[in-house]
């Protein structure tokens, strides 16, 4: 006995094709709005125009030979040492979380004058990222690290 394949059937398959297509389409929106503030620049405007400028200050930052590295201390301080620059450099922070779901934590470092700096606050676990400012010598440089 064998069956004919009717309008019905295929109503059936094509509301089955269509209602996955609609279904994983607002999972993976109701995802990625979930997951992302939305803003990399509040005027996008006004960072094109600001655009140069920042290469030659990336240009001049570069040209100081700093480098910066990061690490968790055992009882959740932040210690960064900086390569290059002078011992008398003065340090801060921001710790960010990269998806915007904590908020903003400003870091404020002691150095042991040895391009060694360790934050006074500390910092909850996770994946954090840390906009680091170094200023020595009438020099202002910045970078962003990621603490493990």
């Amino acid at each position: 006995m064998s069956t004919r394949f009717t309008g019905r059937h295929m109503a059936i398959i094509l509301i089955l094709f269509f209602g996955t297509i609609i279904a994983v389409n607002v999972l993976m929106a109701r995802l990625a709005s979930s997951t992302f503030g939305g803003i990399v620049v509040e005027n996008s405007y006004v960072a094109s125009q600001e655009f140069n400028t920042w290469l030659d200050k990336a240009e001049a930052q570069q040209a100081l030979g700093w480098e910066a590295s990061t690490k968790r201390t055992p009882d959740d301080h932040v210690a960064i040492t900086l390569k290059g620059a002078p011992s008398t450099a003065s340090v801060s922070a921001i710790a960010r979380h990269p998806l915007g779901h904590a908020p903003n934590r400003p870091l404020t470092f002691t150095g042991d004058g040895n391009g060694n700096w360790v934050s006074h606050e500390k910092l909850p676990q996770g994946r954090w990222l840390l906009r680091i400012t170094a200023q020595a010598d009438g020099h202002t440089w910045r970078v962003e690290e990621n603490v493990p």
